[in-house]
């Protein structure tokens, strides 16, 4: 019924909807209801041990013989900078006093990992069809041991010259992150977000520069935003945002009520909880310290210094120290389970190409 097939026979599915791995906002249940219901589930490992990926994979396995994608961050470990972390520290002392903790305790280290040999053993031991990847792609000779598992390789690109770069490097099709998306942004080879692209001039511009098929990303949270993106010439959407809204959504209910509550203009890029910029729905640490911080750590160094606070402030009805990610298209989504939402985003988004056929 999809006139453009690429993804759909490239990948093996049958809806052309990627369920964006969302690190810390689900897990394997919602992996299993997208992958079931046509589309491509994905289990982000960012902040997963590696025993907890393991365990998480075993039970998709069990669970579903569909295609599934497992996601991956593949940055640089930052060199330590005692100066900058000083700042930091000193920048967020006020609160750590107002919240009566002890502004001088040193604070846990941030759990993202990169992508590295012990991760690949785990690719090669489950064997993914699909293999994503956040902030580029791994050094070439891991990179080779993915591909040779026989999995699908994607990865995000958040500009032309990114999208070229990861067709280069091997890619068998790029996701084009528009400024919209919630959640970090891919961008690898520049750190201006001033020069960031909206999806809608983004996805066209990739697909007339790469061959391989482009995946859309950024503000799409309904059929509308499907047929849009694939009148672009993308051969497939993915989203992220709307299924925050669904049971298997792994997001504490504070991030829950404040995205039911989210507005267009509600949300923006900030770096002050990972030292990355990534989207999230503004809230007091973000308005008085950011969105975006120069004395930040990089990432992810600076998520380390909140977490104290987030763990104090969090159990108090407070979500002032948590990191909220939404896209800007959060008020478009509906409450249904995660493979009711991939069946009825399909069915909306078929109606309207035929409508528009017809």
């Amino acid at each position: 019924m999809w006139t453009d097939r690429r993804i759909l026979d490239l990948l093996g599915i049958e809806i052309p909807i990627v369920q964006a791995p969302m690190a810390g906002a689900n897990l394997s249940d919602m992996v299993i209801a997208v992958s079931e219901a046509g589309g491509l589930g994905s289990l982000p490992c960012a902040l997963l041990s590696l025993d907890k990926a393991r365990e998480e994979l075993v039970r998709i396995r069990q669970r579903t013989f569909k295609p599934i994608n497992v996601n991956f961050f593949c940055h640089s470990v930052p060199e330590p900078d005692a100066q900058r972390e000083a700042a930091w520290k000193q920048r967020l002392r006020a609160y750590y006093l107002e919240s009566g903790l002890d502004a001088e305790a040193p604070y846990p280290p941030s759990a993202r990992a990169p992508f590295d040999e012990a991760f690949l053993e785990l690719v090669e031991e489950f064997r993914p069809e699909v293999v994503s990847f956040h902030f580029g792609l791994p050094q070439q000779g891991l990179l080779k041991r993915v591909k040779g598992t026989g999995a699908k390789v994607l990865s995000s690109a958040t500009t032309v010259d990114e999208a070229r770069w990861l067709e280069d490097g091997g890619c068998d099709a790029i996701i084009a992150q528009g400024f919209e998306a919630g959640g970090h942004r891919g961008m690898f080879l520049s750190d201006d977000v001033s020069t960031q692209v909206g999806t809608m001039a983004l996805v066209p511009q990739v697909v007339d520069a790469v061959k391989v098929p482009v995946i859309a990303a950024g503000g799409i949270a309904d059929a509308r935003g499907i047929v849009a993106a694939l009148a672009l010439g993308a051969s497939a959407v993915q989203i992220g945002t709307a299924y925050l809204f669904t049971p298997e959504a792994t997001i504490p209910p504070l991030h829950r009520q404040a995205i039911r509550s989210a507005k267009d203009d509600r949300t923006a890029l900030t770096n002050v909880f990972t030292g990355r910029p990534a989207r999230g729905i503004v809230n007091r640490i973000m308005r008085e310290v950011g969105p975006l911080s120069e004395i930040a750590p990089d990432f992810p160094l600076a998520g380390g210094a909140l977490a104290p606070l987030r763990q104090k402030t969090e159990p108090l009805g407070s979500n002032d120290f948590m990191s909220l990610w939404s896209g800007q298209a959060a008020a478009l989504s509906r409450e249904l389970a995660a493979g009711e939402l991939t069946r009825t985003l399909a069915q909306e988004a078929l109606a309207k190409l035929g409508m528009r056929s017809a």
